[in-house]
């Protein structure tokens, strides 16, 4: 079964996950946006969070949104505000997953995202959705994740 990653990562943690991943075959896609947020941690969190609070999307550079040759798709997503951030949204709108099995990583430092996790069940009642805890400074976080 084919399996691609599509993650987004601020902080680091995205690619501790993607590198956890990638060891057992899994493709990347990492997502880039247009805008940066401040390197200050700070700033970064009041005004992603903020986007995130009112489900704002981003715009992104270069993404690739064909899936057709993959069984899974393996969604990453920091949670700010207890929500997915602004360029996953990008990608669920944009990204046709039907027919896919879908699985939900999420990461976090604040808390499991409890809204996050309501909104995409609701919408994706067949996705798997993985928490963690930030797998940066949690490396046993990942063995939560089964692929």
């Amino acid at each position: 079964m084919s399996k691609l990653f599509i993650y987004y990562s601020l902080s680091g943690n995205g690619e501790v996950v993607a590198n956890y991943l990638s060891e057992k075959g899994v493709d990347m896609r990492k997502i880039e946006t247009k805008y940066r947020l401040s390197k200050h941690m700070f700033p970064a969190m009041m005004k992603g969070g903020f986007h995130a609070l009112i489900g704002k999307k981003a715009k992104l550079i270069n993404y690739n949104n064909d899936i057709s040759n993959y069984d899974e798709i393996i969604i990453g997503s920091p949670i700010w505000n207890s929500r997915l951030t602004p360029p996953i949204n990008t990608v669920l709108k944009n990204t046709d997953l039907t027919n896919k099995k879908i699985t939900f990583i999420l990461y976090s430092g604040g808390g499991m995202g409890k809204k996050a996790t309501k909104k995409i069940s609701k919408k994706y009642p067949e996705a798997t959705i993985i928490n963690i805890k930030q797998p940066k400074k949690y490396v046993e976080e990942l063995e939560k994740i089964k692929v």
